[in-house]
């Protein structure tokens, strides 16, 4: 039996009828052309790809060389003119060898934002030096230091003369300060600073030295005020360039003080016959001795009426921090220092060992040590010219038969004349980079 399903035959109405057509395929879309603006960005974008790779490469050559060791071959000191700019600095460092890229130098200066804060002034590089620390020296503004060595117990005229005559200082000094207001010591400063301005640190740091000082004095001090205690300071400033002797010779002077006592130092009479000068160039003589100035402490009673030098800051310390003895008299031992006495006896004996160690000097043609002349040096031989008196002279005495007060460095025997002589080569404050202390114009004195 066949399974094949029967179709039944179509009616002559359905085989005519028409049939449709497929449906065409559907159209593609066509690309919408691009406008020229997104064209434009695109190809904007691509430089700017390329640009960042180059710009990248770029800052990692420079940030290299930048750290890289400079060419420098040993250490260096430049200075950087003022209102230099950028290109100029680099320019300079390169003829300087201590850049080889100025273009890179600048750079990495503009990247580190360093550029506006290059300062002038003298710097110090080291050798090999990188480009990134010369701009880190030069904007930080590490500029070289220059020192003045300014000596205890010179006269304000003496310190402006210093001043003056250092180059690396500019501007102009309108007077000298006051006798004993600025403090002695080492100061420095870069290159190009103010004379003026030196001066005022000189006296701002005198005035916070003083008053510490002053506030440690001991109640029995016979000095009242602050300005009395430099006073007092300047005349053992000048008496000894020993520093263990200070308080000693601060302790003489006290104790004359306390005694209604004259001073009689040296240094007060060359200080009342030339002032700020400083130095007569040669020994006191005998007529200088009584001649009457308002300095002269050999005339005078009392302090003077104001300084004769710029104390240190020891030599203040050793007023308020005196020796607690009864010494009224001292006189050179031959040593470098003095030899002290409480009677006029014992100071006697003393100066009488002076003679006989100048005498064997004189004789074997040999000269004190530096340090033994601080401030004494020998009279000539003249006759005429001596300041002291025959050995068997005996000190006069006043209303009640008590001796007069003799001088406190050689009583009626003067050992030596006086003669601050700073700048010669036995002075103790002469140093190799100054000299500046001899006068220029001596008064010309008449001989006794």
């Amino acid at each position: 039996m066949n399974d094949t399903p029967r179709v039944a035959p179509k009616s002559p109405s359905e085989a005519l009828k028409p049939v449709a057509p497929p449906a065409p395929p559907p159209k593609a879309r066509r690309r919408r052309r691009s406008s020229p603006f997104l064209s434009m960005l695109s190809g904007l974008f691509t430089v700017a790809l390329v640009l960042a790779g180059v710009i990248g490469a770029g800052i990692a050559v420079v940030s290299n060389q930048s750290k890289s060791p400079g060419p420098l071959a040993s250490d260096r000191v430049l200075i950087i003119p003022k209102e230099s700019g950028l290109t100029e600095i680099a320019e300079l460092l390169q003829r300087e060898g201590l850049i080889e890229h100025p273009l890179s130098f600048r750079v990495s200066a503009m990247m580190g934002g360093d550029w506006h804060k290059l300062q002038a002034g003298e710097y110090l590089f080291k050798a090999r030096v990188s480009p990134q620390e010369i701009l880190d020296i030069i904007s930080s503004g590490k500029v070289v230091e220059h020192s003045i060595t300014v000596p205890e117990g010179l006269t304000s005229e003496q310190i402006v003369a210093r001043l003056r005559d250092n180059e690396l200082l500019t501007g102009e000094i309108s007077q000298a300060p006051k006798e004993g207001s600025i403090l002695p010591d080492t100061y420095r400063f870069p290159r190009g600073f103010s004379r003026q301005a030196i001066l005022d640190r000189m006296a701002r740091d005198q005035r916070v030295v003083l008053a510490r000082i002053w506030e440690r004095r001991p109640a029995d001090l016979p000095v009242k005020t602050p300005q009395d205690l430099v006073v007092l300071a300047s005349i053992v400033e000048k008496e000894t360039g020993r520093a263990d002797e200070r308080p000693r010779v601060a302790g003489v002077f006290i104790n004359r003080l306390n005694r209604k006592m004259k001073l009689q130092s040296d240094p007060t009479i060359v200080y009342g016959i030339v002032g700020g000068k400083g130095t007569l160039g040669r020994p006191i003589q005998r007529n200088e001795i009584t001649q009457a100035t308002p300095y002269n402490t050999y005339v005078i009673d009392g302090l003077p009426p104001g300084p004769i030098a710029n104390p240190g800051r020891a030599a203040m310390e050793a007023v308020v921090n005196h020796s607690r003895t009864k010494d009224l008299y001292f006189v050179a031992d031959g040593s470098g220092g003095h030899a002290f006495a409480e009677t006029l006896e014992q100071h006697n004996r003393n100066v009488g060992r002076w003679r006989q160690i100048e005498s064997t000097r004189n004789q074997q043609g040999s000269k004190p040590p530096a340090s033994e002349t601080v401030d004494r040096v020998e009279p000539p031989p003249s006759p005429d010219n001596r300041t002291e008196a025959p050995a068997t002279t005996q000190p006069a005495s006043d209303n009640a038969g008590a001796p007069l007060a003799q001088p406190a460095g050689v009583a009626g025997t003067r050992a030596r004349a006086f003669d601050a002589s700073e700048g010669t080569a036995r002075d103790p404050l002469l140093n190799k980079t100054f000299d500046l202390n001899s006068p220029k114009q001596v008064p010309q004195l008449k001989n006794p």
